[in-house]
Formats: structure tokens, sequence, C-alpha cells
């Protein structure tokens, strides 16, 4: 007589972790930035806080080219602050090209009045000061490259965000990546592979970062991509 066939027992599911939530300025440092001059929104905010803070657990300090108002230096001395680093941000306060009086971005309250050019340094002060973050950031006042020329340890995180020529963000990359350490975050922001969506430098730094073999793609988050230092030589010899 013929065994009856028997029913499939249902295999247990693997079980997974949840991802856990990314991690959060707090909410005063949240609306210092919101409420800051500058350009970049909200959820990239977020994406580089979250790289920020990934990348301040390496112990090294975070650099930022291109302060501007102080927007984004916010997040970052919040982040330094709380794993007992520091944030450097360099800027020579006079403004981008697109900045500048008759451009697209040019803001005329951060004119001084005494010389007649953008001087965005005051602005950053007292935006820093009001959140309560002065003691977190080493201000660098200066072009990137000669700042970048004294530097001499290894950096967690490099922020690109500075000027959008090609001269300039090619400058900034070829400067500061070198001394990102071993999965260190590089950072770029207003990359646009649609050329029109926007300036194309900081979209060339960008696949010029990847395709040296140096890095791979951590997030994109609209226009800010977060790369991560790779053991592989990195050459900017061109």
């Amino acid at each position: 007589m013929s065994q009856p066939a028997r029913t499939p027992q249902p295999q247990p599911q693997p079980q997974f972790a949840p991802e856990p939530p990314a991690p959060r300025p707090a909410p005063a440092t949240l609306a210092a930035f919101e409420a800051a001059k500058g350009f970049m929104p909200s959820d990239e905010g977020l994406a580089l806080y979250a790289a920020a803070v990934e990348a301040a657990r390496l112990g090294l300090p975070l650099l930022e080219v291109g302060t501007y108002c102080g927007r984004s230096t916010l997040l970052l001395a919040e982040a330094a602050r709380d794993a007992d680093v520091t944030a450097v941000t360099v800027d020579h306060h006079r403004g981008s090209e697109e900045q500048q009086p008759g451009w697209e971005y040019h803001d005329p309250d951060v004119v001084d009045p005494h010389t007649g050019l953008m001087d965005t340094l005051p602005v950053f002060r007292r935006t820093l000061q009001a959140a309560g973050l002065e003691e977190h950031v080493v201000a660098v006042v200066g072009r990137s490259p000669r700042a970048a020329a004294l530097w001499g340890r290894p950096l967690g995180l490099v922020f690109i965000d500075g000027g959008h020529t090609d001269e300039h963000a090619t400058a900034d990359y070829e400067s500061w990546a070198p001394h990102l350490a071993r999965d260190g975050l590089l950072v770029v922001h207003d990359v646009f592979p649609d050329p029109a969506d926007g300036g194309q430098a900081p979209y060339r730094i960008y696949r010029r970062a990847l395709d040296s073999g140096a890095f791979r793609e951590v997030s994109v988050t609209r226009s800010l991509r977060v790369l991560r230092r790779t053991g592989t030589a990195l050459c900017t010899d061109g």
C-alpha cells in the first residue's frame, strides 16, 4: 500500500535586522541650518550630516571646502562635536563666480559697504555663534589650494562645495582628496550628470574620483554624492 504524499512544510524565512534609521542632527541645529543663508536643500543636508557622523568615527578631522555663510558647516560641526573631533572649513569668503554682482546667486546683503566686495565671513561667524557650535570649528580664510599645501594630516571627510568652474573644482579635488584616510568619505555637491540641470565641473571631479578606482560610491541624494576612499593608490596628476 503506497504512503500518502507528505505536505511540504514551509521553510523558515531568513530574518534580517532592520536598517538603523539615518542619524539626524538635533532639532535646534536643523532649524539653524534651514534658517541660514545658503543653497543646500534639507534632504541633501541630512545626507551630508549622516556622512559626517560616519566619517567622524575614524577620529579624524572633517573638512569642508566652500563655507559661504555656514549653512552646511553647522551639520559638520555637530557631527564633529559629538565625536570629539574638529570640523575645518576653508573659504576666501569673497564669493564664487555665480555669486558676484550681476549673476544669479548674488546677495547684496553680504557685500562689504567699505570695499564693495563680497564678504561672507561676518555672516558665517554669526551663524556659528548663534548655533553654539563655534568651539568645534576651525575656519581657514584663504584659497583652498594654498591651505591644502600647508595641511599635513589625514582627514576623515572632505566635502567639496567651492567654486564650480573646472579650474576651481579640479584644484579642490587635487588638493584635498589625497589627504583622505582609507575608509574616509569624499562628498561632492552640485553633481549634475545632465548639463541641462547645472554646471559640469563637480560632475567631472566626481567621475574622475570614481574612474580612479580609489573611491566607490556610497550614496546619492539629489545632487549630493558620497564616495568612500578605498585602499587603491590615488593619482591626481590629471
